[in-house]
């Protein structure tokens, strides 16, 4: 594979969200709808949502292919160049929201990116992007050591310098700057990823695909039982309040799908569906909820 093949690419994406949702399906014990997509301008995709389950409150797992002629603002700013070029863009992202606030949300997305070369002399611009970041309300640290060793460990073979990359990326990337406060404990992030040449980059996305079961999953079934009352609940969903505003200020995935005239329910499947805010509220001294942001919300090397 020495050369371009977004057939490839197009068919992992499709598998690896089938695989997923047949992973979330065993855990959870009830099946996603699938709710397939054309989009006008070209392609279109399949979101898969999973709501009132018994594990997970909402689970979201979407796939999408989309193709266009004229690049949305957020694609442009590191490709200046790519923006009069034809392009496609293609994509599984999810979002699980648990009902057990013991449960962290995870968030995991892989895509690919090409805008194709108009005259001989250009080349097709191409890269991928994607990871996963793990978003606790009440931690426990074996679990976030869990989910960033696995997320080295997937990274391990394309060299050991891009797990402390990726994972400064993250913290960089899921900050609420009007808040100066992480979305949660992170895990690895990249963007505009080509820098192995396309067969190797790809592998490497698989890599960080195929992951993500093993990363989260066993977190899942280690929390899934703990007991929890009204207080904890409210708590949880206090703290969606951040994820809802990360996504919607700061989201490049939200903001190209929003941008590009994507498709809203796909776009906004990631949001949970209980959230609370309330005006300068902070967790009282030495309870678990201020735990989360004194030994949780850190700049921290989980392993």
């Amino acid at each position: 594979m020495s050369s371009l093949n977004s057939q490839a690419v197009f068919d992992y994406l499709q598998g690896l969200q089938a695989r997923i949702i047949e992973s979330v399906e065993l855990v959870d014990g009830k099946t996603f709808l699938h709710d397939g997509w054309q989009r006008p301008e070209g392609g279109g995709g399949n979101s898969c949502m999973l709501e009132g389950g018994n594990v997970f409150e909402r689970a979201g797992i979407g796939f999408s292919h989309v193709l266009g002629n004229k690049l949305p603002p957020t694609a442009t700013i590191a490709h200046p160049e790519a923006a009069s070029r034809n392009w496609e863009a293609m994509g599984v992202s999810l979002v699980l929201h648990p009902h057990n606030p013991y449960i962290p949300t995870v968030h995991m997305n892989v895509r690919f990116f090409i805008a194709k070369a108009k005259k001989a002399d250009e080349k097709d611009i191409w890269w991928f992007g994607g990871g996963m970041d793990l978003t606790p309300y009440y931690g426990f640290e074996e679990d976030c050591i869990h989910f960033h060793r696995t997320n080295r460990d997937a990274l391990l073979p394309f060299g050991e310098n891009l797990y402390p990359a990726f994972k400064q990326q993250c913290d960089e990337y899921f900050h609420l700057k009007h808040r100066n406060e992480p979305r949660g404990i992170g895990g690895i992030f990249f963007d505009d990823f080509n820098h192995l040449g396309f067969e190797q980059s790809f592998a490497l996305q698989r890599a960080v695909g195929d992951a993500f079961t093993q990363a989260y999953l066993p977190i899942v079934q280690r929390r899934k039982d703990t007991a929890y009352g009204e207080r904890e609940r409210d708590f949880q969903a206090y703290r969606r309040g951040r994820y809802v505003e990360f996504n919607l200020v700061f989201d490049r995935g939200t903001l190209f799908g929003l941008q590009s005239n994507g498709r809203t329910e796909s776009i906004l499947l990631s949001m949970p569906p209980i959230v609370k805010w309330r005006y300068d509220w902070k967790p009282e001294i030495g309870s678990p909820e201020a735990k989360l942001h004194t030994d949780f919300l850190i700049d921290k090397d989980w392993i």
